[in-house]
C-alpha cells in the first residue's frame, strides 16, 4: 500500500505549478532500471501501465512510531504489495488491479545479477520475485502473469506512505463495522475517521480484521486509496504552490522509479488529468480460483482464475473500463448501508409519549422499511420521554447499529440479558419518519468485484 501514494503525484501534478517546480523534486527520485535487456515483451496496448510495487522499508522510521503502530523489528525489504495502475489514453481514467502477494507464479529463466548464477524457471509467491531479482524480475514475472506491458515502475515504503498522508493533513475513511487487529494495534469504531499518517499505514496493513485476510486487506487498500485521491484532488494542494510542493516532496522522498519516469512525463500526464477526480478511478484485484492452492517447497498459495483474469488484462490492453457506467442516483437522501439485513432485526416498538398512537405509526414505519416488527406496540412506564431509546442486549450490537441507522438521534442503551429482541421506545423527537436502510451481501471472498472512486465516500 505504500506504492499507492505515488498516484497522488499524478494529480497533483496537474496545477501545473510548473517545470521547474518539478524539475527540482526529480532529483530527490532514485532510480533503477527494471526493463534493461529485456526480450519478447508483451505488444503494446492503449493508455500506460504503472507498476506499483510497496517495500517494507522502515529505516527511517523512528523507535517511538516503531512501538506505537506496531512496526515490528528490522526492516526486510522485501515486497508485500503490488498494484497496476492503468491511465487511459485520454488521461481521464485510472484502473487500478491488486496482485495478491501470495498468487502462485512461475518466474522466468533468468541470471543473477550479483553471483551470475544462472536459474531456470521455477514457481514461486508473487511477492518472492522481488527478493529474488529485484524490479528487474519482478516486471518480468508481472508481464508474464498478466501479457500486460508495464511502462513505468515505481516502488515506495513505509515512511513515504505515511509523510504523505500527513502532510495531506490526514485522510478520512468510514468503516461500517469496527475494525479491531491487535497485530498491527488498529482499533476503529464504526463510521467515519480522520487517520493520520501512522492510523492509516496500521489500517492499510491490517489482515486479522476478518476472515478475508489478505484479499480483505487489499479491498481496504483501494478503498483508501480512493479517498487520499478525494483528499488530494479538493484540499486546495492543487492550487497552492507550497503544498504541493510539500506533498510531492513527502511522495518522491524516497520513490524508486525508472529511468524513463522524468519530470517532462510527470507534467505532461498531469496537464492531461486537471479534471482527475475520484469518479475518475476504479478498483478491482486480479480474480482468485483457488484460494489455498498447495505447492510443495512453497506452501499455501492463491491461484488466479485464468480465464478471468485474462480477460481482466485484454480489457486494460485494449483500454476499456472494468465497472458498468455509473447509474444515476436518484435524487434525495439515500439508503443507509447497515451490517446486518433488516429482515433478521427483531423489534418491540413502546410508546414512550402522551401522544395516542404513536407506538402504533413508530411500529408501521419501521416495518415498512423492512425491520421485523411483532406489530403490537405497547405503552412504556414513562410517559416523557423526549428522545427515541434503542435498548439491546450487547451480543446484538451490530443489530442494535444498524436499527439506529433507521432512526438517526436515537440514543442506544446496552442492557445485558435482552436476548435477541430489541426494544424502541418512542420519544417526543419521532416524527413518523425512519430512515431507509441498505443491507449488501457480502461478496466471497475470492470474488474480484469493481469499485468506483466515488463510491467508497463516506
Amino acid at each position: 500500500m505504500r506504492a499507492v501514494t505515488t498516484l497522488s503525484v499524478v494529480v497533483l501534478a496537474s496545477a501545473g505549478i510548473g517545470h521547474s517546480v518539478i524539475a527540482s523534486l526529480d532529483s530527490d527520485i532514485a532510480r533503477v532500471d527494471p526493463f534493461k535487456d529485456m526480450k519478447n515483451r508483451p505488444r503494446q496496448g492503449h493508455g500506460m501501465n504503472v507498476l506499483l510495487v510497496g517495500t517494507d522499508g522502515r529505516d527511517k522510521i523512528t523507535e517511538k512510531e516503531r512501538r506505537k503502530y506496531r512496526l515490528g523489528g528490522a526492516p526486510c525489504h522485501c515486497t508485500d504489495t503490488m498494484m497496476i495502475v492503468h491511465i487511459s489514453a485520454d488521461r481521464e481514467r485510472a484502473t487500478v488491479v491488486s496482485l495478491p502477494r501470495d498468487s502462485y507464479a512461475e518466474v522466468p529463466a533468468h541470471t543473477d545479477g550479483t553471483t551470475g548464477r544462472a536459474h531456470p524457471a521455477h514457481p514461486i509467491k508473487l511477492n518472492a520475485a522481488y527478493a529474488e531479482g529485484g524490479p528487474q524480475l519482478t516486471v518480468r514475472t508481472v508481464e508474464d502473469m498478466t501479457h500486460l506491458k508495464i511502462d513505468h515502475y515505481l516502488e515506495v515504503d513505509f515512511i513515504t506512505f505515511m509523510r504523505t498522508v500527513d502532510v495531506l493533513g490526514g485522510v478520512r475513511i468510514c468503516t461500517p463495522q469496527p475494525l479491531k487487529d491487535s497485530y498491527t494495534g488498529l482499533d476503529l469504531s464504526s463510521g467515519a475517521h480522520t487517520l493520520n499518517g501512522g492510523q492509516a499505514l496500521q489500517y492499510v496493513r491490517s489482515r486479522h480484521v476478518d476472515a478475508a485476510s489478505d484479499l480483505g486487506r487489499m479491498k481496504r487498500q483501494q478503498r483508501f486509496l480512493a479517498s487520499l485521491i478525494e483528499r488530494a484532488s479538493s484540499s486546495g494542494v492543487l492550487l497552492n504552490p507550497i503544498k504541493f510542493r510539500d506533498v510531492t516532496r513527502a511522495v518522491l522522498g524516497s520513490v524508486r522509479a525508472d529511468t524513463g519516469f522524468g519530470t517532462d512525463e510527470l507534467l505532461d500526464l498531469g496537464r492531461a488529468m486537471r479534471n482527475f477526480s475520484p469518479s475518475s478511478s476504479e478498483f478491482t484485484t486480479v480474480p482468485i480460483g483457488q484460494l489455498e492452492y498447495a505447492v510443495k517447497g512453497i506452501g499455501s498459495t492463491l491461484k488466479w482464475d485464468q480465464p478471468r483474469s485474462d480477460q481482466l488484462f485484454r480489457s486494460l490492453t485494449e483500454d476499456k473500463p472494468l465497472a458498468p457506467p455509473a447509474r444515476k442516483r436518484p435524487a434525495g437522501p439515500q439508503p443507509a448501508p447497515v451490517e446486518v439485513a433488516p429482515a433478521q432485526i427483531h423489534v418491540q416498538v413502546e410508546n414512550g409519549t402522551g401522544t395516542a398512537g404513536l407506538g402504533r405509526r413508530m411500529d408501521a414505519a419501521l416495518a415498512a422499511a423492512g425491520f421485523a416488527t411483532n406489530h403490537q406496540p405497547v405503552t412504556a412506564v414513562s410517559h416523557d420521554v423526549r428522545r427515541t431509546v434503542i435498548t439491546f442486549d450487547p451480543r446484538w450490537d451490530r443489530s442494535a447499529r444498524s436499527l439506529a441507522a433507521a432512526l438517526p438521534g436515537s440514543e442506544l442503551r446496552a442492557v445485558k440479558g435482552m436476548g435477541p429482541v430489541l426494544r424502541v421506545t418512542t420519544g417526543a423527537d419521532f416524527k413518523g419518519d425512519v430512515r431507509k436502510v441498505r443491507f449488501d451481501e457480502p461478496a466471497p471472498p475470492d470474488e474480484a468485484t469493481v469499485i468506483k472512486g466515488d463510491e467508497t465516500e463516506c
